[in-house]
């Protein structure tokens, strides 16, 4: 084989040149890989020395080139240097060969390395592929390390690279919303993100830390809720209003009731003690008194209203009326329905008390046609319609209530009707 220096300007020279130069930059890459990892001096030594044999070769090269373009011998060449200018070309390959072998070698041995410990590209790696935003600074803000998530929210937030912690968490405070400690800020893309700052105890020193966590979803299910309860209070308010609203109207009601039913109750003694006045032979006075005083008791009350035993709503308000002078012949099968017979009674009883002070009669005929009611009397038509009013009314609210219908006649004569589904 030819010596290295006669391959000049040859295919071969220029392959042995390139090769040992891609040595050297192979082998100073993988010695600053292992510095940078902090591994110990036995891993970083063979990729030391694998560095140093491929500058070796490197050199021998550079020698043999400017050895070869010399016009005349040079004596500053040593024996030693014109005896490797004057190897052959082969031999640098099987070194260059040898080399390469010994870069594979440590190349894997890196990999395995990086695999089975923690290296500190191992960490950065780990941080920017995390997907919430990690920036670590001293005490005077310099930022140490930040991962990709979080130069990308200080790019959109700021429009500038992060590298003055404090300047950034002023622009947090200004764009977010604080809650307990920590800003939730809108960015322009619409994510929500949550900033909390926290400290880092190491054993250098404790560091100031802030994260950045993606909040948007748990935003708008909140902002959903915050909706939706105001809906609810919405509701709740209006509930009140009308329940309030119930309560005034149910109290008014149960006045007027009350009222209505005094008014009946202090009629029905009155017309009593008027029958009795103009029919002594004819009327209980025993009773006449009895009622009157336990009313007057009640009034003053003295007593509480009397309380009986449960009598047939019907034969008592045929009794009432009798008692006031009006006889009532019913025609017809009295319903059986509880609240049927007490519409029918409290029909009867409004109608009894009109015969006697309005139409001066002393007779009521009561039809009962399946559930419709027909009540006449044998007193004088009314002179004009009738206006409805206490007992009349409140019998109309009491029949409307229960899904009937009630009608007055006051032409030729006085006839009430009464409707039930």
């Amino acid at each position: 084989m030819k010596a290295l220096w006669l391959t000049k300007n040859s295919l071969i020279w220029y392959a042995v040149c390139v090769g040992s130069l891609a040595l050297v930059i192979a082998a100073l890459i993988c010695v600053i890989r292992s510095v940078h990892a902090r591994r110990d001096w036995r891993r970083i030594l063979p990729s030391a020395f694998g560095l140093c044999i491929s500058f070796a070769l490197f050199v021998i090269h550079m020698d043999c080139a400017r050895y070869a373009y010399l016009t005349e011998p040079d004596p500053r060449y040593q024996p030693f240097q014109l005896g490797l200018v004057e190897l052959s070309w082969g031999f640098y390959a099987g070194l260059e060969i040898l080399c390469a072998m010994l870069l594979f070698l440590m190349l894997q041995e890196d990999a395995r390395y990086r695999r089975t410990h923690l290296t500190p590209d191992a960490i950065r790696e780990t941080l920017d592929l995390l997907p919430e935003g990690l920036a670590i600074s001293t005490a005077d803000s310099t930022v140490l390390l930040s991962n990709l998530r979080m130069d990308e929210l200080c790019r959109m937030l700021t429009g500038t690279l992060l590298s003055d912690i404090r300047k950034f968490r002023e622009q947090i405070q200004s764009l977010g919303e604080e809650r307990n400690g920590e800003f939730l800020v809108k960015t322009p893309r619409k994510t929500v993100w949550r900033f909390t700052r926290g400290n880092l105890e190491t054993g250098e020193g404790t560091f100031d830390l802030l994260s950045a966590s993606d909040v948007t979803e748990r935003y708008r299910i909140l902002d959903e809720l915050r909706e939706k309860n105001a809906r609810l209070q919405e509701v709740q308010r209006r509930m009140k209003s009308v329940s309030d609203l119930s309560a005034e109207m149910f109290t008014a009601r149960e006045e007027a009731n009350a009222r209505a039913a005094l008014h009946n109750e202090l009629g029905q003694v009155l017309l009593m003690g008027r029958h009795y006045l103009d029919h002594p032979d004819s009327t209980d006075a025993q009773q006449i008194y009895l009622t009157t005083q336990q009313m007057n008791r009640f009034l003053l009350g003295d007593a509480p209203e009397p309380e009986t035993e449960k009598k047939d709503v019907l034969h008592q308000v045929q009794m009432l009326a009798k008692s006031i002078g009006v006889m009532v012949a019913m025609a017809g099968e009295a319903p059986e329905e509880e609240n049927l017979r007490e519409l029918l009674a409290q029909a009867i009883r409004e109608c009894a008390a009109n015969t006697v002070k309005h139409a001066e009669g002393d007779h009521l005929s009561v039809t009962v046609t399946g559930h419709t009611f027909t009540l006449r009397n044998n007193g004088k038509p009314p002179k004009e319609p009738v206006r409805e009013s206490g007992g009349l009314l409140t019998l109309r609210e009491n029949v409307a209530e229960a899904g009937g219908e009630m009608h007055i006649q006051s032409e030729p004569a006085f006839v009430l009707t009464i409707n039930m589904p």
